[in-house]
């Protein structure tokens, strides 16, 4: 680099730091949006289901089901309301109020008795839910077969199974979903804010200012580009302190290896978004087109919300060439396992290649001519 092209660069960086920081919506998309999104994701959404609201139905006054109706009510996974007739809470189950009726019939303690000691319980819930639904069948199975190993005489089995889950052994939802919205908050962030710089120059008509100065195609989306990246780091870093201090999320990995892996993905961010800005020439079709390109593909198919591998076929293919997929992944493991570099390297390259092709695409796109 000669070093008129050195001053040239520097001179664009400055003059895009400057614009930067004076146009507030910049602040609004850098600063505010990512704490708003940061804090909905934290705070606001959830995939833990506790404290489910169901009926339980004591058909039965015996010691054996006032034992297990209070093991029902000693549960954190449920707010219980009891009764001894199940038209009782029939009404409450059909309007939505509680999630499930429990029935522990008149003859529980008779059957418990009996030979073999085996009575069954009547479970009915809600199929508009179908998801919560089976969270209740399965806590309440958890809750039986607790129960049953507390029972006096209860026979140990032969062959036990024990369920370990690594990393996150509580099943914490917030665990996985505040790393997954960081990725979300620079995929926004990044993509969006760099969709607005060339096409506000071309709404503003400093662009043909631009074109008539030896600034090259290559120099004017390096200049651009920088300044942007570093506030997307900027972004990261707040979010990450956010995500530890705040929401308690582990961060079994080094900062070291999280800084590499969102360098990576701003790569592909800032490309996208520079290409839309390019081509649109429009702050307002540009921002549209970014929440289109960048921000839905980044929530909905990146493994994110939705399992990618419960996806239909042509989906999965599609979502190949998300960035977020790959950032996502790598990312929820800094924080949950630690420095996995391999699987990690396989990732950034890809997303650098991802990054690579927008960056060409872009500089296509850039020409200085009217």
């Amino acid at each position: 680099m000669s070093a008129g092209s050195g001053r040239r660069l520097l001179a664009l960086m400055r003059k895009e730091s400057t614009q930067m920081l004076r146009d507030p919506s910049t602040g609004l998309i850098a600063l505010v949006l990512p704490l708003v999104l940061l804090f909905l994701f934290g705070y606001g959404v959830s995939l833990d289901a506790t404290r489910l609201r169901i009926g339980l139905v004591l058909e039965s006054t015996a010691p054996p089901a006032a034992s297990l109706a209070a093991s029902f009510l000693a549960s954190p996974f449920f707010t219980v309301r009891t009764a001894r007739d199940r038209r009782e809470l029939e009404p409450e189950l059909v309007g939505g109020r509680i999630k499930a009726l429990v029935v522990i019939p008149d003859a529980f303690a008779e059957r418990m008795a009996a030979p073999g000691g085996w009575a069954e319980l009547q479970l009915i819930t809600d199929g508009a839910e179908p998801n919560t639904a089976s969270l209740v069948r399965n806590y309440v199975q958890g809750v039986l077969g607790n129960w049953q190993r507390q029972q006096p005489g209860a026979a140990a089995p032969a062959i036990t199974v024990e369920t370990r889950f690594w990393f996150n052994p509580e099943l914490t939802s917030r665990y996985f979903l505040v790393p997954g919205s960081i990725a979300i908050v620079m995929a926004l962030t990044g993509t969006l804010l760099t969709a607005l710089v060339i096409a506000r120059e071309w709404e503003r008509g400093t662009m043909e200012a631009l074109m008539a100065t030896p600034v090259t195609a290559l120099e004017l989306l390096v200049g651009k580009l920088v300044p942007y990246f570093a506030l997307g780091l900027g972004s990261m870093a707040v979010a990450t302190l956010l995500a530890v201090l705040l929401f308690g999320v582990p961060l079994r990995g080094s900062f070291l290896a999280l800084t590499v892996l969102s360098a990576a993905f701003l790569c592909p961010a800032l490309g996208q978004g520079l290409l839309i800005s390019a081509v649109a020439k429009n702050q307002f079709v540009a921002s549209q087109m970014a929440l289109l390109a960048g921000f839905l593909p980044a929530f909905l198919l990146s493994g994110f919300i939705f399992e990618i591998d419960s996806m239909p076929w042509p989906i999965q293919a599609i979502s190949s060439v998300v960035p977020a997929r790959y950032f996502i992944a790598s990312l929820q493991s800094v924080f949950l396992a630690g420095d996995l570099w391999g699987p990690m390297l396989k990732d950034i390259g890809i997303l650098l290649l991802i990054g690579a092709v927008f960056m060409g695409l872009a500089l296509r796109a850039t020409r200085k001519r009217l």
